[in-house]
């Protein structure tokens, strides 16, 4: 069955000798935009393709506002930092996770709460949530809710769709608001990605997203916050831009600011991907097709979008029966010309963040013992 996969693999990605895992597809207008970006000499955090894309950025996902940010990691750091945890208080998230989501927590000095994702989804599990604060949280003359163990205030819940499936983020956001809990969508892979109609990252009071080179639509690195709260937007926009008073040539800063502001000439390149960005999801979408009808009957199992979503299918993947399998078709596709990766290594095994809260993580488990990353690229030839 590995040598099958792996040849129908390469039938999908012809005339290369080695298959990536995700490779970026400039297909349009990069060159063109990057050269009018380099001719206007404005290359840096000011410029007109930074304005452009936050407002494509809102438009598409239906979020009233959008900040661009130079990365995925520093957008969700700052819709952390304008949710207002503070040092010292809980952050909720998933064991299952890219470790960038738990290293904005931890720029912050908050703690790490980590519980269970659904098997389907793999995201935070609403169910599983429900039961540890109905264990753990209490509720003090503030409003606020705090650990019954630790006394550290619950700040806020960072649930991630991962691979781009969106997690049950309706039952999440009704869970935050009885137990007054800012919810912050780690949206970094879910670009065009829906659950129930409604893009990923704008259920939440702020919902982040990433453009790192491997993901659906990239500028090098890059990445955006969004959210209706004008507020919010306003204070993440002038924080990221070092908290610079508006002045004609006076430099005075009243608050810690950050050097988080999109350049102008990354901006250039999310304006021409975003014009792709369509085309890249319905290519995707019939790459996971593919891969279903091929894998349907066989001793590999293919991660379909959960029920209610409609799925980007960032990185596609399968589940082998236990971690041996895993580990046999891992070696056997990687030594065969297909790039493929097991899932992250679960966050509370990692030496940072081994002492952190857990709830019971038997779904994180068994998917990490279990799951493989496929060939997920836009295929050219399907263009």
């Amino acid at each position: 069955m590995f040598k099958e996969t792996v040849d129908f693999i390469k039938s999908q990605f012809p005339a290369q000798d080695f298959i990536p895992l995700h490779e970026p597809r400039f297909l349009g207008n990069e060159k063109k935009y990057l050269i009018d970006c380099v001719d206007s000499t404005f290359v840096s955090s000011v410029g007109m393709y930074v304005d452009e894309f936050e407002k494509r950025m809102a438009a598409y996902s239906g979020a009233r506002y959008a900040v661009a940010a130079v990365n995925g990691t520093a957008a969700l750091h700052m819709a952390m930092i304008v949710a207002g945890v503070k040092e010292n208080e809980i952050v909720i998230t998933q064991p299952l996770s890219f470790i960038a989501t738990c290293n904005a927590i931890a720029y912050i000095g908050a703690s790490h709460l980590f519980v269970d994702v659904d098997f389907d989804t793999m995201g935070l599990s609403p169910s599983k949530l429900k039961e540890y604060l109905e264990a753990f949280a209490e509720k003090k003359a503030d409003g606020f809710f705090y650990h019954k163990t630790t006394g550290q205030r619950i700040a806020a819940c960072v649930p991630m769709h991962t691979f781009g499936h969106p997690c049950r983020i309706d039952e999440l956001a009704a869970l935050c608001e009885e137990y007054n809990i800012a919810l912050v969508e780690d949206a970094a892979e879910s670009i065009g990605s829906y659950y129930r109609d409604k893009h990923t990252g704008t259920t939440g009071l702020l919902g982040t997203f990433s453009f790192n080179g491997n993901k659906t639509i990239t500028c090098g690195g890059g990445g955006a916050i969004v959210t209706n709260d004008e507020a919010l937007a306003k204070k993440a926009k002038y924080l990221t831009t070092q908290a610079k008073v508006p002045h004609r040539w006076n430099f005075v800063h009243d608050e810690i600011g950050y050097n988080y502001r999109m350049p102008n000439i990354n901006a250039a390149l999310m304006c021409a991907q975003m014009e792709q960005l369509d085309g890249f999801l319905a290519n995707k979408r019939e790459l996971a097709q593919l891969y279903l009808d091929f894998f349907k009957g066989t001793e590999i199992k293919f991660v379909e979008e959960p029920a209610g979503s409609t799925s980007n299918y960032w990185l596609c993947a399968v589940l082998l029966s236990d971690s041996k399998r895993r580990d046999e078709f891992l070696q056997f596709s990687n030594d065969n010309g297909v790039m493929t990766r097991p899932s992250w290594t679960l966050m509370n095994k990692l030496v940072m963040f081994k002492d952190a809260l857990c709830g019971n993580l038997d779904n994180a488990e068994e998917l990490e013992s279990r799951l493989v990353n496929i060939p997920s690229s836009v295929r050219i030839n399907k263009q």
